[in-house]
């Protein structure tokens, strides 16, 4: 028998080089202003599948409370009183969860992050912006992020007061981000010059969550200790 062709090395490292850079590329035009609806690697679901840490805390709307805080000119926390008579919108956008399915043309209605802001008045040091869940979920994002004109807090879903199933009664709404950044079950928004990574962050999901990067996962950031926190509960 002859023996096993010699293969050119550099020429299979240039290929493997040239095949990242695709890679690359092809991320950067899904996640450009002519990119596709459906973000790669998702796929459309009729139904609306609950996934969250199990914890279904049963809150009252009349003792809810939302805290605003951190490094903001005005904190505040507002009751549900104050929250109803907060200029409301209604809003159509798309569900993306990480685990792969996408829901189109979700109904919310809710609070604008943006009317939001110009109650609360981020200082120029806010950065960050940490999502606090009654459940004590965490998770962050970039106020970049957060004061898209589509960012919401949402309090009704179909036209029905939002289910705890599904977060109520007030959640938060990303729809550019992978769905485990807009936290269930809302009890208050920090306001951080600082990233402070939330519970799934921690264990190992991208910081960033842009469904159209398919950004699922990455290294878990191990700063300030938080790092070491997760390990221990």
């Amino acid at each position: 028998m002859s023996d096993a062709p010699k293969y050119n090395e550099k020429m299979i490292a240039a290929k493997m080089k040239q095949l990242e850079r695709f890679k690359k590329e092809k991320r950067a035009r899904s996640a450009s202003q002519e990119r596709l609806r459906l973000p790669p690697g998702q796929n459309w679901t009729e139904g609306f599948p609950v996934l969250d840490l199990g914890v279904h805390p049963n809150l009252d709307p009349l003792s809810w409370s939302l805290r605003v805080f951190g490094e903001v000119d005005n904190p505040m926390t507002i009751d549900w009183a104050m929250f109803k008579d907060l200029p409301h919108a209604d809003q159509l956008s798309d569900f993306h969860c990480v685990t792969t399915w996408s829901k189109q043309d979700v109904r919310w209605r809710g609070v604008k992050m943006v009317e939001l802001l110009k109650l609360v008045r981020p200082k120029a040091t806010a950065n960050f912006v940490i999502q606090h869940s009654d459940d004590g979920y965490t998770t962050n994002t970039s106020i970049f992020e957060a004061s898209h004109d589509d960012a919401m807090i949402a309090d009704t879903l179909d036209g029905e007061p939002l289910p705890v199933k599904h977060g109520g009664p007030v959640r938060m709404i990303i729809p550019t981000l992978y769905a485990w950044k807009s936290a269930k079950f809302l009890r208050a928004l920090e306001f951080s010059p600082r990233d402070k990574p939330g519970y799934w962050e921690l264990r190992g999901y991208h910081n960033n969550a842009d469904p159209w990067k398919e950004e699922r996962n990455g290294e878990p950031p191990a700063d300030d200790g938080f790092a070491q926190a997760a390990k221990e509960s």
